[in-house]
């Protein structure tokens, strides 16, 4: 696999500093039961990289020191470490809003039969992968009989009240495109998967995210190998609006890895681009239980225009500003 990380450092990005935090996101894990082209983990059902459970009682113990209100859970497959469902308890006893980046198929994985239920018990809000309402599109990105499988998965999360109005479980649809373009305006799509899903499959959800292809890891990869990375980077960097800098993720979210090390975003983590600590250091979360963050430097390099161009891109789908 091509690493696209020295062509990306070559690239100037305004500074970006941070402001306060709000959100701990946590990367538990590179296993996953998918191996997705658009991946920018990498993750595949062959990695072995997981969170212990030390460093999930560090987790959970920040989350509490610092009063984070909102801890998002990545991965991989998130739900596949043997701590997730403690994590998610913990965190939702401290009445944290809990997030969980779920890939759908996930729900049909032997042992997690009853995990549908569990989300639900505990409130979880969840933040589903659909690259497409089309089964072509999301078969060639995802593996074949994916799409059916996300379709089954949205039904049973109907079936348990999630995307349904007055039950306050969040359902939430992830978008991203087929290949080295822009998203289309995060609105009128939104309104398309809602009419379609709705339409030819009976199914309902809160929002849709869009997100913008980050230029590492596979997809950076298969940009390099197509001759496409020039292009690509060319089209984000002419889409660059100054305006969403003001939004930007990393300015109010630390990224966590398996390790417990910590980087300002999660495809800096990808990147192994981690916050920098005292003469070259890694930071680590037991570093920052009382450090203070605000104003320090954000780590910015080339891949950081996929979240400013456009409408812009967050952990949260379009910038809010930007898609006004």
């Amino acid at each position: 696999m091509h690493n696209t990380l020295p062509l990306l450092e070559k690239i100037a990005f305004p500074a970006v500093r941070r402001g306060a935090l709000h959100t701990l996101q946590i990367n538990v894990g590179y296993r996953c039961n998918q191996s997705c082209v658009h991946c920018h983990v990498g993750a595949s059902p062959h990695r072995t990289e997981e969170m212990t459970g030390d460093i999930a009682d560090l987790a959970l113990a920040f989350l509490e020191r610092r009063r984070v209100t909102t801890l998002d859970v990545t991965g991989g497959a998130p739900e596949l470490n043997p701590h997730f469902r403690r994590m998610v308890s913990a965190a939702r006893a401290m009445g944290v809003r809990v997030m969980d980046r779920c890939n759908l198929t996930i729900l049909e994985v032997e042992g997690q039969q009853d995990l549908a239920e569990f989300l639900a018990a505990e409130q979880v809000e969840i933040v589903a992968s659909l690259p497409c309402y089309s089964v072509d599109n999301v078969d060639r990105q995802r593996g074949k009989g994916v799409f059916d499988g996300s379709i089954r998965g949205l039904k049973r999360l109907n079936a348990l009240g999630y995307g349904r109005e007055g039950t306050g479980l969040v359902l939430n649809l992830v978008y991203n495109p087929q290949g080295p373009s822009l998203a289309p305006p995060q609105a009128a799509l939104e309104a398309d998967y809602k009419r379609v899903l709705r339409d030819e499959h009976g199914i309902v959800f809160n929002s849709l995210y869009t997100f913008t292809n980050m230029p590492i890891q596979r997809f950076g990869s298969i940009l390099i190998s197509k001759g496409q990375f020039d292009g690509y980077m060319e089209l984000l960097q002419h889409a660059h609006r100054d305006e969403n800098l003001d939004g930007v993720m990393c300015r109010d979210l630390l990224s966590v890895d398996w390790r417990g090390f910590v980087y300002d975003c999660d495809f800096n983590q990808m990147l192994d681009l981690p916050m920098p600590g005292a003469e070259g250091s890694r930071v680590h979360l037991s570093d920052l239980l009382d450090a203070e963050l605000e104003g320090a430097p954000v780590r910015v390099a080339g891949h950081c225009y996929a979240c400013t161009a456009g409408q812009g891109s967050s952990c949260g789908g379009a910038l809010k500003k930007a898609a006004e």
